[in-house]
């Protein structure tokens, strides 16, 4: 693994921290009603994709696909943050020409493939994602996220048989938050060991530290490493915490205040801060400079989409249908 330097531990605070304010203000615009829709948040997960941007191969030979809670998965992996804000407002600026918004955050350029708001239907796409890079030997390999509450889907159960029957190059990681919106993982199996579900099929699997990106990254290279050679896929159960609701429209009645507040305590944030501080890689003035570049930064994607403009409603077409082929349709309204 590529060392875990004084360097990757700056980087680790800055982007994090950028995924952190990034979302805490797009839950202010969204009381605001300028982002419509649903809205879900990171808040508390953001080591598991720290620690795996660390051992991907970015630039589009390792590709993600996730979930709808979607949104700073793309910016780590090098997607310009002003689109994302951009398509999360509606704007023709955005990732998706504003026609995605929350949920579905894109971008084949940068190798992040959603952002999907059916529960559980990424999970077979990922395998046929990895599929197509065994098939035309691409040497890539496919990150493919989910939820607690997506694990008791059965199209689960059919990607791990044909991803070992196949020796797909694809990791399949559970992101362990606790709770399937409101339901907590106690209440939807009789297991809590998620991570079990991959010894049916005699996959490699197991449990990970979900709130430490340097433990994230350690399993994610050995499964990495395990797909790129041949030898197929892996599922690691990541155990972590979201702050704050499923969405916004949650009200969190399934948890004590107490409880969230007892899993701040290890936030991964304040976790490489400490790492900062205690090995004197930065200073305090240092730190304070990291701080307000992503505040002014967060300041800049929100005035990029305020001042961005709305779609035509012609585009409703244009991204649908070719022109050509479908002369009938008019192209304008």
């Amino acid at each position: 693994m590529k060392p875990i330097t004084k360097e990757v531990y700056l980087k680790w605070y800055e982007d994090m921290l950028l995924w952190r304010k990034f979302e805490d203000k797009l839950a202010a615009l969204y009381i605001q009603q300028k982002v419509r829709g649903f809205l879900h948040l990171y808040n508390g997960q953001e080591a598991v994709l720290a620690g795996a941007l660390h051992v991907m191969q970015l630039g589009g030979k390792d590709k993600m696909i996730t979930a709808y809670r979607n949104h700073v998965q793309p910016i780590g992996m090098g997607v310009d943050p002003k689109r994302v804000m951009a398509e999360l407002l509606g704007k023709v600026t955005g990732t998706s020409k504003g026609m995605g918004g929350s949920m579905h955050i894109f971008s084949k350029e940068h190798g992040f493939y959603g952002g999907h708001g059916i529960v559980g239907a990424q999970i077979p796409v990922g395998a046929g994602m990895a599929f197509a890079d065994k098939y035309f030997e691409t040497g890539g390999v496919t990150l493919t996220y989910f939820g607690d509450g997506a694990a008791r889907q059965g199209s689960l159960h059919e990607a791990f048989n044909m991803a070992m029957l196949w020796k797909l190059p694809v990791v399949f990681i559970c992101e362990n938050n606790g709770y399937a919106m409101g339901t907590s993982v106690e209440r939807t199996a009789n297991h809590t060991d998620i991570w079990k579900l991959g010894l049916g099929y005699e996959m490699p699997c197991g449990p990970v530290d979900g709130m430490n990106p340097v433990k994230v990254a350690e399993a994610m290279e050995e499964a990495m490493d395990r797909a790129r050679r041949g030898d197929g896929p892996t599922f690691l159960e990541m155990k972590t915490y979201r702050y704050r609701g499923h969405s916004m429209s949650d009200a969190q009645l399934y948890r004590t205040k107490d409880e969230v507040e007892e899993y701040k305590k290890i936030d991964p944030i304040t976790q490489i801060l400490d790492v900062i501080k205690e090995s004197n890689y930065a200073t305090e003035t240092e730190i304070e400079t990291i701080d307000q570049r992503v505040k002014d930064l967060v300041e800049e994607c929100v005035t990029f989409a305020e001042e961005s403009d709305f779609p035509e409603v012609s585009q409703l077409y244009d991204v649908v249908y070719e022109q050509e082929n479908y002369p009938f349709i008019p192209h304008k309204l």
